[in-house]
């Protein structure tokens, strides 16, 4: 029997894992001792607490930062074909969801390992959810450019693609550009389009409104 590759998904802040996540992903990281993490540190307070009692010298956290060697990356699923089980341990949100780790679930497909998504907080599913636009048809988008010129363009082509298509279009932006990239699309953007603002979400300091320019 093969083990399997659970993909386990964290809080979006620093609140309590199972305010946000059902118990069995609490389960779930107790039974298991190696995980792909991206950072060691932060997987490791992640995994201490929602399970305080876990030994920490026994976890095996192998990394898949941009330093991780691609070689050793492909061999990281190789204790699956003994018969143990890995978690692949989102920073934030859900793994392989404008997260690092789809190349492992890949590699899983390709070995014929069962992949096993948890439930758990989405930043991106839940902005959706929770702006009152289009839920039938959306896209996302990452990060816009960081060079001003090149981000207001892209504005321009999202909103566009908005209006032809009927969709909506979703990024994600580092807190410390969020209001130039907010100064940027009041200017760039018609007035008539909407906005939706999300932020810390399913934290006390959450806010999510909706728009017009």
């Amino acid at each position: 029997m093969k083990g399997n590759l659970y993909l386990i998904p964290t809080t979006l802040g620093d609140n309590e894992p199972l305010e946000v996540m059902p118990i069995s992903i609490k389960s779930v990281v107790e039974s298991l001792t190696c995980f792909i993490v991206e950072n060691e540190k932060s997987a490791r307070r992640f995994i201490k607490k929602i399970t305080p009692t876990k030994s920490q010298p026994s976890l095996q956290l192998k990394p898949i930062d941009k330093y991780a060697d691609a070689i050793e990356v492909n061999s990281y699923l190789d204790v699956c074909m003994q018969g143990e089980s890995v978690g692949l341990l989102s920073e934030a949100g859900v793994p392989a969801v404008a997260d690092p780790g789809s190349n492992i679930v890949a590699l899983a497909h390709k070995k014929g390992i069962r992949v096993v998504p948890l439930v758990g907080p989405s930043s991106i599913l839940m902005a959706i959810m929770a702006s009152g636009m289009n839920g039938q048809s959306f896209a996302f988008n990452g990060y816009l450019p960081i060079d001003k010129g090149d981000r207001k363009k892209e504005i321009k082509r999202l909103e566009r693609l908005s209006k032809d298509q009927k969709q909506s279009q979703i990024f994600i932006e580092t807190p410390y550009r969020n209001l130039k990239m907010l100064e940027d699309l009041k200017t760039t953007l018609s007035s008539s389009t909407r906005l939706c603002i999300a932020a810390d979400i399913t934290m006390s300091t959450e806010y999510i409104r909706t728009f017009t320019i």
